[in-house]
């Protein structure tokens, strides 16, 4: 693990916010979390306190409940799928893990509609706006065809 790991949160709210709709939410000092329409998808440590990370991991809740320091979410999060995770210094685990994550808990988290922006763009935490406008009059087009095709058919 990087030996600048207060950094982690920092370089992870920083992708999080690439994802589209995302925002920080700070709902009590020692937190600078991740939301999106105002649901909370990453509980991450303020900048400069020591790492740690909250998600929720409906595909890999329980493989990332067998690493050293993972604890299900308290206050219940945890039935839903929330995993915690504070690691320890000699803890070598890798930020794309982390990066990982985020993508999951964010697509657990977020409206169908920004998951599909998401996706137009190429399913990575990129800025979405560009490829998703040039994508979509192709997806106008196909969906105009599969109409007058179906209307066609009922004739």
């Amino acid at each position: 693990m990087s030996k600048n790991r207060n950094k982690w949160a920092d370089e992870l709210r920083k992708l999080g916010l690439r994802y589209p709709g995302a925002h920080i939410k700070s709902p009590w000092p020692g937190h600078e979390d991740l939301a999106v329409n105002d649901k909370t998808f990453a509980y991450l440590s303020a900048s400069g306190e020591p790492f740690s990370i909250s998600c929720k991991l409906p595909q890999s809740h329980e493989v990332a409940l067998g690493l050293p320091g993972a604890i299900p979410t308290a206050y219940g999060l945890g039935r839903s799928g929330w995993v915690s995770l504070t690691p320890a210094p000699k803890d070598d685990l890798p930020l794309e893990m982390f990066a990982a994550w985020i993508d999951e808990s964010y697509r657990a988290q977020a409206p169908k509609k920004l998951i599909k922006e998401l996706d137009a763009a190429g399913g990575s935490a990129a800025p979405a706006k560009k490829v998703a406008a040039k994508k979509a009059p192709a997806k106008e087009d196909a969906a105009k065809k599969a109409r007058k095709t179906a209307s066609t058919r009922r004739r």
